[in-house]
């Protein structure tokens, strides 16, 4: 292949080649007075096909699989730019995260990971007399 013809073929010819590969989900992250709220687009996706899970020390993970639709011997594919494999999305929540009170659910290929928000104490600061 020569200079020129590598910098005018698809960037994505050949990118999403193997069952392990990995591809990113895009997540929207917002917080409200209330909580913190995940939202992934999914489409395609079931509910068993993805995993919403919180780790030690407060980390949410989102992780799934879309599984390459099956082959026929006679098909031919002529362009592939759907994602397919595994995917994984980590994030770390803050302090003030209701870690067992988080839910999920999922609509229309859009995942919503909902994580209560409790109050942070904070520290009380006690006056010392000075004597003297």
């Amino acid at each position: 292949m020569s200079i020129i013809s590598s910098f005018l073929r698809d960037p994505l010819d050949g990118f999403f080649t193997s069952e392990e590969s990995y591809y990113p989900t895009r997540v929207d992250w917002k917080e409200t007075p209330e909580s913190h709220i995940f939202k992934a687009d999914l489409p395609g996706l079931k509910k068993e096909e993805v995993k919403v899970e919180v780790e030690e020390n407060r980390v949410l993970q989102i992780s799934g699989e879309r599984s390459r639709e099956k082959e026929d011997k006679d098909d031919k594919w002529r362009r592939v730019e759907r994602s397919f494999g595994k995917f994984v999305r980590r994030f770390r929540l803050p302090e003030n995260a209701k870690v067992d009170e988080v839910k999920a659910s999922m609509e229309n290929g859009v995942l919503t990971v909902t994580v209560p928000k409790q109050e942070v104490k904070k520290p009380e600061v006690k006056a010392i007399e000075i004597s003297g």
